[in-house]
C-alpha cells in the first residue's frame, strides 16, 4: 500500500494526538513520548507497505491503516501496556475533535437509504476472499425494524496484528466501535462474540436510539 494520499493523509491528522496521548493516558514522559512517535513513523510506513492496496469499493481501508497506526506506536514503546491501558489510549488518541465531527455526520446517515444500500454492497464484494488484510461481512437487518448487524467472518485486523505479533491488542481496536457508535449519537452499539476472543464471528449490531425509531 503507498503511503501517499489517504495513510500519509491519516498520520498528519492522528500522530500529534497518538504523541500526546503517550504522555496523558500512558504516563510515558515527554522526551520518551516525542521519540516513540519518531521511531513510530517509518515502522508505519514500513507496516504500509506490506499490505496490498485496496479495491477501490472497499471501505475498509481506513481501518487498516488505523491499524498500521496503533501498531506502530506499540511496536515502539519501550514498555507495553495492558490491553485496557492500550484500549483507552487508543480511544483517546482517535477522539479527535475532526474524529468526532466524521461520527457525528455519519450517525446523521445512520440507517438511511443509502447507508444501507452501502451495506449491502459491502457484504457483496467480500474483499477478504481476494485480501487477507480486508473484511468479509454478513448484512443482517433486525426483523423488528431496529437496526442491524454487521457480522464478520473476517477480519484484517485480525490478520495483520497477529502478524505483527500484536493479536493480543486486537481487542483494545475492537472497543473503538463503541466510542464511533456514541459520538455519531444515532446508534446503541451491541456485541455478543469477536474473532480475537474465539468466537464465530464479530457481531456489529446497531440498534437505533429512541428519535430514529419515531422517525422511522
Amino acid at each position: 500500500m503507498k503511503y501517499a494520499g489517504m495513510p500519509m493523509g491519516m498520520w498528519l491528522l492522528f500522530s500529534g494526538s497518538f504523541r500526546e496521548k503517550l504522555v496523558t493516558v500512558l504516563q510515558f514522559d515527554p522526551k520518551t513520548a516525542k521519540r516513540i512517535t519518531a521511531q513510530a513513523k517509518p515502522k508505519y510506513r514500513e507496516i504500509l507497505d506490506r499490505l496490498p492496496e485496496f479495491e477501490k469499493a472497499d471501505r475498509f481501508k481506513m481501518n487498516i491503516v488505523s491499524c498500521a497506526m496503533l501498531s506502530s506506536f506499540l511496536l515502539c514503546m519501550p514498555r507495553k501496556p495492558s490491553v485496557e491501558k492500550a484500549a483507552a489510549y487508543y480511544r483517546e488518541a482517535m477522539s479527535t475533535k475532526p474524529m468526532k465531527g466524521f461520527c457525528r455526520m455519519s450517525g446523521k446517515r445512520k440507517f438511511t437509504p443509502q447507508d444501507v444500500a452501502g451495506m449491502q454492497a459491502t457484504a457483496a464484494l467480500r474483499a477478504a476472499d481476494r485480501n487477507p488484510y480486508s473484511w468479509n461481512m454478513e448484512f443482517r437487518p433486525y426483523p423488528d425494524g431496529s437496526g442491524y448487524e454487521a457480522r464478520f467472518t473476517a477480519c484484517g485486523i485480525c490478520t495483520l496484528m497477529r502478524e505483527l505479533g500484536l493479536f493480543d491488542f486486537v481487542p483494545a481496536m475492537c472497543r473503538l466501535d463503541y466510542t464511533m457508535s456514541e459520538l455519531g449519537g444515532a446508534s446503541e452499539f451491541v456485541r455478543e462474540y469477536t474473532l480475537a476472543s474465539g468466537g464465530p464471528y464479530c457481531d456489529c449490531g446497531y440498534k437505533k436510539k429512541a428519535r430514529q425509531k419515531r422517525e422511522a
